[in-house]
């Protein structure tokens, strides 16, 4: 059975984020959005795997997509105000860019097939 990168990486991220939020001393809605944001990129890719339809798979990796955007926009803002360091920052960044890509090539190629 072939490795689904698209999983492993964004269970990464979410156990990322789960470890650098126990660790560093930010606001309690920042730590808790973007706890939300990537564990729902994790959660909804999972529930992709079984989706209903087509379809339904489709609108996870959107939601997913857009979460992912989401997890983005919160490390900037950690990076910003100081609470996470540069190497922090471009590792998670580009993780969610990996996945990023991946989601709209997956969805991309759903929609054509869908057709």
């Amino acid at each position: 059975m072939p490795k689904n990168y698209l999983l492993i990486y964004s269970e990464q991220l979410a156990t990322n984020i789960e470890l650098l939020c126990k660790n560093i001393n930010a606001p309690s809605n920042t730590i808790f959005q973007i706890r939300k944001s990537s564990s729902s990129v994790y959660a909804n890719i999972r529930e992709a795997n079984y989706g209903q339809s087509k379809a339904d798979m489709l609108s996870k990796f959107e939601i997913a997509l857009k979460e992912c955007s989401e997890t983005e926009g919160w490390l900037q803002l950690l990076f910003n105000t100081n609470d996470i360091n540069a190497d922090v920052y471009k590792k998670n960044r580009n993780l969610c860019g990996r996945i990023r890509r991946m989601l709209i090539s997956s969805c991309i190629t759903l929609k054509r097939n869908m057709k």
